[in-house]
């Protein structure tokens, strides 16, 4: 049977990017990709119309970009500092997790979630430690945590 030609009304994985004209056999095509919306029949019209759709796309997709490229260079060049109890030797009595990183970050001027500090286990000594932040996507920034002990301890 002789493959379809149709238009990609959003992005799918291992086909195309929105407006990406395709070739697929006709039943993927009448099963799948017209009843979930997810392409059209490629007329010269639907062309013209999603080419102005895939021009705004491109666009959020660079403002995206920009926004994530700031965001991973203003997190770069943060150093936070975590004053905790600790004995003798340099060992913490408790440990600095990621909700404690958060908060440190959310004070310096840097909203983070919980879930975006990405910890293989919490940090239970003194010193300078590289923890990676989840930024968006696959991008990632790394922060530096300082842990020093509390003086009042």
């Amino acid at each position: 049977m002789k493959n379809v030609k149709v238009l990609l009304r959003e992005s799918v994985d291992d086909l195309g990017e929105i407006g990406d004209v395709i070739q697929v056999a006709p039943g993927f095509a009448r099963n799948y990709l017209f009843p979930f919306k997810k392409a059209i029949e490629a007329t010269p019209e639907n062309v013209k119309m999603m080419d102005r759709k895939r021009q705004r796309h491109l666009a959020d997709v660079a403002a995206r970009e920009s926004e994530i490229t700031a965001k991973l260079e203003a997190l770069g060049q943060v150093k936070v500092v975590a004053k905790e109890k600790a004995d003798g030797s340099g060992s913490l009595y408790g440990s600095v997790g990621a909700a404690r990183i958060a908060e440190l970050l959310t004070a310096a001027g840097h909203p983070t979630n919980e879930k975006d500090v990405r910890l293989d286990e919490p940090i239970k000594s003194l010193g300078t430690h590289e923890v990676p932040i989840h930024v968006f996507g696959e991008h990632y920034a790394g922060i530096q945590i300082v842990v020093e002990a509390d003086a009042t301890a």
